[in-house]
């Protein structure tokens, strides 16, 4: 029995398929949690509205419509009974070409699973020349097996929810140059990535300690970004809400300085091409010195949305970095005991609320003391004319003793591995 809604104006009219299958195949995941995030994923689309919901158990796909062919006529009643016109129809599982072929000729409407969704929302929120190559590249490489034969031509993705993008230009574009333009994109980015690296050297040479903020989508980590470090990165209450990576400096308490980056939104299930994508983009926590896995304690499926962010973590090698875990949003909690129990439970975490600013000192202090328990103390004669040295030491590290000798700076300090290398010439060996 399909479930409805009160029909909108103005937007796309759109009826949800949630896939139910075996418990064991979802990881945790219910078909409730699924249809949840689903809407979740509509609604932060802002381009469609569902007016109807359709579960579907099944115990594996079939070879033609994903569904057995009693529900894909179901789901046709639906579409050919309502008042108003339905534009699409919305699967919880990533479709082939056949299946997405097959299920528009026998339902009447417009048919995108969740990964084509997902690539909606993200050409709608990227804005730097990088997030916009990345989507583009995973948008055609997901369209390519769609271009051929009696396959969803481009030509008829001419507007709509999932055809933003390269779908909203009129065009009967064939393999050949379909591959051709894919190439090119793979250039650019590649490109992009030199540009990247050169940036990261560059901070590596300065030593400056670099933390990235991992998560789940709309956990607050761009709110935690602009709390700690006093920027104004775009916040919005839905999944997503930013897209391309920014980083801002924050000076620790031991005078230390350090990067932090906000990077883009975990999902659960991911769909391997964007993480292929944008993995130009998420190098950044490969790369990192440090993790801030920030997590929503107020959402019930906390543990199953860490679990994604683990996932992703291992597929990008990832997984065994420094990690702080901070469990964000506790202003949303009432149960202190429930927040108190769960931190207790994970290794190096703190309770926060990036929002009301709680628990962010603390947050900092344990940065800084992860730091410091990897700072290496070194007694080094800087000679006068590299007093850049010593400005750097004071930048990045931690000063112990000074003195001015006629021969140059003679410093004690604590500094990070790699200063210590930059310093190794200098150092006083002992007597």
């Amino acid at each position: 029995m399909a479930k409805t809604y009160q029909v909108v104006p103005d937007k796309e009219k759109a009826i949800l398929v949630i896939i139910s299958m075996p418990q064991e195949k979802r990881a945790g995941w219910s078909s409730e949690d699924i249809a949840n995030e689903l809407k979740e994923l509509v609604s932060s689309s802002q381009r469609a509205q569902v007016i109807a919901e359709v579960v579907v158990k099944i115990e594996r796909p079939t070879s033609n419509f994903f569904i057995g062919k009693g529900k894909v006529e179901e789901i046709h009643q639906i579409v050919e009974t309502r008042e108003e016109e339905i534009d699409v129809v919305i699967f919880s599982e990533n479709l082939s070409a056949t299946h997405q072929r097959n299920l528009e000729e026998e339902i009447g409407a417009r048919v995108i699973d969740r990964t084509q969704l997902i690539l909606d929302i993200f050409a709608q929120r990227a804005h730097s020349v990088d997030g916009k190559l990345q989507v583009e590249l995973a948008q055609l490489e997901y369209l390519k097996p769609r271009l051929t034969g009696k396959g969803i031509m481009l030509s008829r993705l001419g507007g709509g929810l999932g055809t933003s993008g390269p779908g909203e230009k009129k065009l009967e574009i064939d393999r050949r140059r379909i591959e051709e333009k894919i190439h090119r994109i793979k250039e650019e980015v590649k490109s992009i990535k030199m540009h990247r690296e050169q940036t990261r050297q560059k901070r590596q040479e300065h030593a400056v300690p670099v933390i990235a903020l991992v998560g789940y989508t709309n956990a607050g980590k761009s709110t935690l970004l602009n709390a700690l470090t006093k920027s104004n990165v775009y916040v919005d209450d839905r999944l997503f809400s930013t897209l391309d990576t920014t980083s801002h400096r924050l000076t620790l308490p031991n005078n230390q300085s350090a990067i932090f980056i906000d990077t883009v939104g975990f999902l659960h299930n991911l769909p391997h091409n964007l993480i292929e994508a944008f993995k130009a983009t998420l190098e950044e926590v490969v790369q990192a010195d440090l993790l801030i896995h920030v997590a929503d304690i107020s959402n019930p499926r906390l543990n199953e949305l860490m679990d994604s962010v683990y996932t992703v973590l291992k597929e990008l090698g990832a997984e065994s970095k420094p990690t702080i875990t901070a469990l964000n949003k506790i202003d949303l909690v009432t149960d202190e005991y429930h927040v108190n129990r769960v931190c207790k439970s994970i290794n190096d975490c703190i309770a926060i609320s990036a929002l009301k600013g709680e628990g962010l000192d603390e947050l900092v202090n344990m940065v800084k003391d992860k730091f410091s328990k990897l700072l290496k103390t070194v007694t080094v004669l800087i000679p006068y004319k590299d007093m850049n040295l010593v400005n750097l030491i004071y930048d990045e590290g931690n000063i112990l003793q000074r003195r001015d000798t006629q021969e140059g700076v003679h410093v004690k300090a604590q500094v990070s591995a790699r200063l210590k290398e930059k310093l190794s010439k200098y150092v006083v060996k002992k007597s």
